[in-house]
């Protein structure tokens, strides 16, 4: 990386007399590092060095506000919604405290929102009409293998009743048929059974009387022994009897297991949905969903519907392949086409309303299962399989994106490691062109190590910036890699940026502002040193990357002035601008909704751009499976591409 040198009177400043005497003595490589380092903040606080590489800085958070960063949304009011939920803190989940910040970065205010429930590990995804939609988290925290005391596993509740459903609170006691008690960790209601008629005739002809036959209703629950011990393991299918029920409801109601281990438990999923209202500031219930899902991917689809896919249920199974739809207009979910993913699945909504599964994914499930990218028909339920992505076994904590503008239909993998806890990591990137009749990746430029965990944010010159990563899983061994760099689709190379001074891994996030910076949060490592003997902290700093396209002349940064808040019947917008002549494209921006660097809402699509006598008039594409309705950034750029500050609209 090249920059200004500083003057010989500078050094002389850095290494004079006093210098050299420290130099000479015992204290010597602490002085050399201090010198280097006075010497390096001196560098990058140049402004050609700003010109040609950005700048960071560390935003300041008073302590109350200060919280563990695991989701973070950009509203259509300007300000980022940061979730946390209990934070990957076990402490917290016990005691109910669940957190979410909202922060304005035009001011750098802070505010604590109400949290209703844990959304630790939630999806989440914009609305048409800009809300947020936050859906699943957490019901209970893993137990590790080595750690579990008591035995426990899934309960399928069964209701023969077809008059009523019932509902059992948690702490609901299940006896096997050999005595051994088990309680459940969570209330669990079981719809009514289902009561079917039919009508059967003599080979006379006539009619015989009505007959019905009943089918149980089934909802499932964790259930967990009452004492310590081997005991209460079991893997003999079985059914049992729910204490404290007597007569017709003790043989209309009843559990089965099929086996019930002291294996590792894993977290589990909850079925809560809400709409965060960006004008209101709270969060607002609506309808569960029908699964339970920890990890989960929502992603908003041309007609306005959001689909959520996969995640943990709440026994802590992956989803086998029940997928929803969610309706922002009736704010009910229905069932969606069946198909199996690992959780945090990257999905892409493509032009003609398929999605491209890229393969990136955030971690649970099988290795030799739901790892192949590829293109899924909604309507026929096909998936098509698309070839060609080196270091396949190296898709878990990847990043990728739909590559700018989203009329090239172009999607870039970035980075990834192997599968769990695995060491690898792969400095591959690749790029698919969905627009070939038959779409396969072809290996890009490689990043400058293997990286998993790189946050990748699309900026409004076309650029992609990505920043941080670690080399091992969760930053293990002290590898976070404090670097960043711009790729550049058009030459399909990366080139420098500013060096960040956070390091950022799992549950790290980042995405563009409204002004044309990044913003940073987040970061959980595991261990807290190189020889992995402490454990981390999770990192509570925010940092702000202002491109160098920001240290330009301010007076010949492009500006949008009075101009409307949703297109025309034609699908245009006019503003007016005292340089039309200056402003040569201009980018529509969906706002992220980002966690474990998995973002499927970010895009950036062209807009037709016609000049007039103090004016310009931009044309929106009327193709909702490449623009789906909800709120979006405007940005105008000029030749070199310095861009506007956004101007917000709303695409119906």
């Amino acid at each position: 990386m090249t920059g200004y040198r500083p003057t010989k009177k500078f050094k002389k400043v850095l290494l004079g007399s006093g210098a050299v005497v420290v130099l000479a003595g015992l204290n010597a490589p602490a002085a050399v590092t201090f010198a280097e380092e006075k010497y390096h903040a001196y560098k990058i606080d140049q402004p050609g060095y700003k010109a040609q590489y950005g700048a960071w800085d560390t935003v300041g958070i008073p302590d109350e506000y200060r919280t563990n960063a695991i989701h973070a949304a950009l509203l259509n009011s300007g300000k980022v919604l940061i979730i946390a939920g209990s934070g990957n803190n076990e402490k917290k989940f016990d005691e109910g405290s669940f957190d979410t910040v909202l922060w304005d970065p035009k001011d750098n205010s802070f505010k604590l929102v109400p949290t209703p429930e844990d959304f630790f590990c939630a999806g989440h995804s914009q609305l048409p009409d800009g809300r947020l939609l936050v859906a699943g988290g957490t019901a209970r925290y893993e137990v590790l293998d080595g750690t579990v005391t008591r035995a426990g596993g899934g309960m399928r509740v069964k209701n023969e009743n077809p008059d009523k459903p019932i509902t059992f609170k948690k702490g609901t006691r299940f006896r096997s048929p050999s005595g051994v008690t088990y309680v459940s960790k969570f209330a669990v209601t079981v719809p009514k059974a289902k009561r079917d008629f039919k009508i059967s005739y003599a080979k006379s002809g006539r009619m015989l009387p009505w007959k019905t036959s009943v089918t149980a209703a089934e909802s499932r629950v964790f259930v967990e022994a009452v004492k310590d011990g081997k005991h209460a393991v079991t893997e003999k299918a079985a059914q049992y009897e729910i204490e404290g029920l007597k007569g017709e409801d003790a043989d209309n109601a009843y559990g089965l297991a099929e086996k019930i281990t002291m294996d590792k438990q894993d977290f589990q999923g909850i079925k809560a949905a809400y709409e965060f209202d960006p004008k209101a500031e709270k969060y607002i219930p609506v309808d569960p969903m029908k699964e339970a899902r920890w990890y989960p991917t929502l992603v908003t689809l041309a007609d306005g519907r959001v689909l959520a896919v996969s995640g943990l249920d709440d026994v802590g199974a992956i989803v086998t392949g029940d997928n929803e739809y969610y309706d922002p207009k009736t704010k009910k979910w229905s069932k969606a086409p069946f198909r199996y993913f690992p959780t945090y699945p990257a999905l892409f909504l493509t032009k003609g309303g398929k999605l491209f599964y890229s393969g990136s994914n955030a971690g649970y499930g099988p290795a030799d299962k739901g790892r192949e990218p590829g293109l899924w028909d909604l309507e026929t339920n096909t998936f098509k399989k698309v070839g060609g992505l080196a270091d396949l076994d190296q898709t878990e904590t990847s990043a990728s994106l739909v590559l700018p503008p989203a009329q090239d239909q172009k999607v870039m993998i970035l980075g990834g490691g192997g599968v769990g806890e695995s060491d690898k990591a792969t400095g591959r990137t690749a790029i698919v062109d969905l627009k070939e009749d038959s779409p396969a990746f072809k290996t890009g430029p490689e990043l400058p190590q293997g990286t998993r965990y790189l946050n990748s944010v699309i900026m409004p010159d076309d650029s992609v910036f990505t920043s941080g990563g670690s080399a091992d899983y969760r930053g293990r061994g002290a590898s976070n890699i404090l670097k960043a760099q711009f790729y550049d689709p058009r030459t399909n190379a990366f080139r420098d940026a500013a060096e960040p001074t956070v390091g950022r891994n799992y549950h790290s996030e980042a995405l563009l502002l409204p002004d044309g910076r990044v913003v940073t949060f987040g970061s959980d490592s595991l261990f807290g040193d190189r020889d992995n003997t402490k454990l981390g902290k999770f990192e509570q700093r925010m940092e702000i990357y202002t491109p160098p396209y920001l240290f330009k002349d301010k007076a010949e940064r492009p500006a949008l002035q009075d101009g409307p808040r949703t297109p025309d019947a034609q699908s245009r917008v006019t503003y007016r601008t005292a340089h039309p002549e200056r402003i040569e494209r201009a980018r529509l921006m969906r706002p992220s909704a980002v966690t474990h660097t998995t973002d499927v809402e970010q895009r950036s699509i062209e807009l037709g751009v016609t000049k007039g006598k103090g004016e310009v008039t931009l044309a929106v594409p009327g193709d909702k499976s490449l623009v789906p309705p909800g709120s979006y950034m405007l940005f105008v750029t000029d030749a070199e591409g310095t861009p506007s500050e956004a101007k917000w609209i709303h695409v119906e």
